[in-house]
């Protein structure tokens, strides 16, 4: 059984607390709780949070909520990977010892159990690590341009195409789920990962809210 990790820290600048706003008449981190108790047990969902409201909103659900993070590891500075080894250090220091670990970050509300399982299927032990990804609508061979040295603008990746239809087909990730081997995970960061499979989902299912279009996008969604 992995550890599954939701990370869900209090500040929030592209919609404040946003965590804890109630979206289709729930916290939105609800949702990713209610998927993730579709696959696993609540004794290895790990609420991680700096916040006492955030805790208190998942212990309503009646999950446990066993730490909270310190502030060090609560700023925009932090990166996700020193939040999952403080998660994973807490409860192998109670003596579990996961061999893979599940990140579900709280901002992909329709992101759900079965997502989570599919993506488990893909995970075994040639891999780093399963990742969600959508396809791409700015595809990089056809419409990203970069700057280059001499200040002209070129394309991002070269490639004679001529319609976006024969480019081949490109990725981003989703940030909906995450399978990782925690061996891997506590020699290098995510970003560092060369044996990484796809787990591809939909656009509507993809969506993510980072900021107050992306949430008025999900309230349109819900209300569809």
């Amino acid at each position: 059984m992995p550890l599954v990790v939701i990370p869900a820290r209090g500040g929030s600048k592209g919609v404040p607390r946003k965590n804890i706003k109630l979206l289709g008449g729930k916290p939105l981190i609800h949702y990713t709780i209610e998927a993730a108790r579709e696959v696993f047990e609540d004794s290895v969902i790990c609420i991680s949070t700096d916040d006492e409201e955030i805790k208190e909103v998942a212990e309503s659900m009646g999950l446990s909520v066993p730490f909270l993070r310190p502030a060090s590891l609560a700023t925009d500075e932090i990166g996700i990977h020193e939040v999952l080894i403080h998660a994973l250090q807490f409860y192998e220091n109670l003596g579990y010892f996961p061999d893979n670990l599940v990140l579900l970050q709280p901002t992909s509300p329709f992101r759900t159990g079965k997502h989570i399982k599919e993506a488990l299927q893909l995970f075994d032990n040639s891999c780093e690590m399963v990742v969600s990804v959508k396809e791409t609508t700015s595809n990089p061979y056809f419409v990203l341009r970069e700057v280059n040295e001499q200040g002209w603008l070129v394309k991002s990746k070269e490639g004679n195409f001529i319609r976006r239809q024969d480019c081949p087909k490109v990725y981003e990730l989703n940030g909906a789920i995450y399978i990782i081997k925690c061996e891997t995970l506590k020699e290098k960061p995510i970003h560092e990962f060369k044996k990484v499979r796809k787990y591809e989902m939909d656009e509507l299912s993809s969506h993510d809210i980072d900021n107050h279009r992306d949430w008025l996008l999900a309230e349109l969604l819900f209300n569809d």
